[in-house]
């Protein structure tokens, strides 16, 4: 499994009158995660772009327990749990303190400029290989 963890500030536009943090700004959130993961592999997403390389959402799921509020800083761990194949999924978590707030996942395709599906690059299968391997 790869997974890293980002942090945010909760910016005073992204929450509402009540002072919570809008529901869809969790999207955005886990953008911000799931690029530094890309960074933090060795492989920034603007390198696969220029290799031909897209990875629109194909599906995007968020499950809300706790609200988040202006000023707080947030804690997203993105992980990758299975080795990709054509599709790669990515699960997050929201924390503050320790205490998830959110959970969720997007679903993704390696697609070619044309909109073909296509299978990852070798350089990014050989980049998440060590973290999922066996340990004897």
């Amino acid at each position: 499994m790869l997974q890293n963890t980002s942090e945010i500030r909760v910016r005073y536009q992204e929450t509402d009158a009540m002072g919570i943090a809008y529901h869809g700004n969790y999207l955005t959130w886990f953008e911000i995660a799931r690029i530094n993961l890309l960074d933090t592999l060795g492989i920034p997403y603007r390198e696969l772009e220029k290799q031909g390389y897209l990875l629109p959402v194909l599906e995007a799921q968020a499950r809300y327990f706790l609200p988040s509020h202006f000023d707080e800083r947030l804690q997203i761990t993105c992980m990758i749990a299975e080795m990709p194949r054509v599709k790669i999924r990515i699960e997050y978590i929201v924390t503050r303190e320790e205490k998830r707030l959110t959970n969720g996942y997007t679903l993704h395709a390696f697609m070619d400029r044309n909109g073909c599906a296509i299978k990852p690059p070798d350089c990014f299968i050989s980049a998440l290989k060590p973290h999922f391997m066996q340990s004897s």
